[in-house]
């Protein structure tokens, strides 16, 4: 629904990675008042690395981490770079830099630094403020008349500063609160365990026998790069049955070994699995993903963590009870992220200036039980409410504010990366047979928009 009206709001976005970034954007492009708060010194969120790890505890535990990002030091994209930006910045190649079609992270960081420069963006960044407080203010009035405390603490000077907003963005990610399982022993279990939260590099591994407990990308990723300085790495996994990739990964290295889940770790450094196999470990590394976590947010009950599943969220996005002064960007995952953050931001935006109005209560509720509905129907555990793994439903999320559909080629290089990573698994970041759709990508409207002229080359 679209409303001729338009209202400024004054609007709290709190994180300042691809999804707080964009959605700063679009909000001061509807002309509202925007500040955004950042814990760290500069933009970047998940992508601005931080090598030192050390105040950090080993299995991220505390509700408020000390460290924010999980990338470790020789870090690559997982998605060619063709896909990753957004709509109307693509994410070029420079001469001088990371020319690879799959570059590492730093070169990713680089590309939104430049977002936040081309679009000027920094001005309403405060950097090194912790967000510790997000709550309403007058519970209990409606919610179109909403208003939110928000309380920051300055990092060196500990200044604390509260405010008043119209409107909360929440933009944190979801790749720092480290998922654990449950395994008998483990809390005293006395050898080294940790999260790959605060793994950065192989180096404090070496000559050791390491369990590795999940074969996930960055399961993969840091078991491979294990190998070449552990005496033995033993991955664990729920399931036996592996991609082609990995079979080919463990057939080459004699000290790689795979085994089913831990079934429990002993007090002397065993640690034994379900089929009643063991091993003497040296360290665990718990590879087993992250959860939701928003410790500054209070909503009286009305938004909730419940097995990784946040909610009610109209569209992981709005909760119908407290919608649009509160949002959520980046819930989702198993997207092409940039363009998906987009469209969100882009509709939070005009919601909050009444040029879009959501439906009732009523019909995001019973939109929101229907699709949970129809993930337990597709037998899709609760903690994968939000890997949505379908272009479709990307498209049809961005028909909300007319966002344009994702590209053909965007699909096809997403799809050909995800193949191809699936048979080749330590080659296919550099050898890769999508030339075509490379081409077709490259002479798109996405990659010739700027001219020579406006370039960011």
């Amino acid at each position: 629904m679209v409303s001729e009206t338009s209202q400024s709001k004054n609007v709290c976005v709190i994180g300042a990675g691809p999804s707080g970034l964009v959605a700063a954007r679009e909000l001061r492009k509807e002309g509202h008042k925007v500040v955004v708060l950042e814990q760290n010194h500069d933009v970047g969120g998940q992508w601005l690395y931080e090598p030192n790890v050390e105040g950090e505890d080993p299995l991220g535990r505390n509700p408020f981490l000390k460290v924010h990002s999980s990338v470790y030091e020789s870090l690559r994209l997982t998605s060619p770079r063709e896909i990753m930006g957004f709509t109307d910045f693509p994410f070029m190649v420079k001469k001088g830099r990371d020319m690879r079609r799959f570059p590492s992270h730093r070169e990713l960081l680089l590309y939104l630094k430049e977002f936040c420069e081309w679009f000027g963006l920094r001005e309403m960044i405060r950097f090194n403020t912790m967000v510790d407080y997000v709550g309403m203010l007058d519970y209990g009035v409606c919610s179109n008349d909403l208003k939110w405390v928000v309380r920051s603490k300055e990092k060196k000077s500990e200044k604390v500063v509260e405010e008043v907003f119209d409107a909360v963005v929440v933009a944190t990610g979801h790749y720092s609160q480290p998922r654990l399982p449950s395994i008998k022993g483990m809390d005293t279990w006395k050898r080294k365990q940790m999260h790959s939260h605060i793994y950065r590099t192989p180096e404090p591994f070496r000559n050791e026998t390491v369990v590795v407990v999940g074969n996930s990308l960055s399961g993969q990723d840091i078991s491979i790069e294990l190998v070449d300085v552990a005496k033995e790495v033993h991955m664990s996994s729920r399931s036996l049955k592996i991609s082609e990739g990995l079979s080919k990964v463990i057939s080459k290295h004699t000290n790689l070994h795979l085994h089913p889940q831990i079934d429990t770790l002993q007090d002397d450094g065993r640690v034994t699995f379900v089929d009643g196999s063991s091993i003497l470990a040296d360290s665990i590394l718990y590879c087993t993903g992250y959860s939701y976590a928003f410790p500054f947010l209070d909503t009286k009950e009305m938004v909730v963590i419940d097995d990784d599943r946040v909610g009610p969220l109209y569209e992981h996005t709005f909760p119908p009870s407290l919608a649009p002064s509160l949002s959520f960007i980046g819930i989702p995952r198993k997207i092409i992220g940039f363009p998906f953050f987009e469209s969100q931001a882009i509709w939070i935006a005009q919601l909050l200036s009444g040029k879009r109005v959501l439906p009732s209560w009523e019909e995001m509720m019973r939109s929101i039980k229907e699709f949970y509905h129809s993930r337990e129907v597709a037998g899709i555990p609760k903690h994968c409410t939000h890997e949505i793994a379908n272009f479709e439903y990307c498209d049809k999320y961005g028909e909300h504010v007319g966002f344009p559909r994702l590209e053909e080629w965007r699909k096809q290089l997403c799809l050909s990366a995800i193949i191809n990573s699936d048979v080749n698994l330590e080659t296919y970041r550099d050898s890769w047979d999508d030339d075509e759709q490379l081409q077709e990508a490259l002479q798109s409207p996405h990659f010739t928009q700027l001219g020579l002229e406006d370039s960011p080359l």
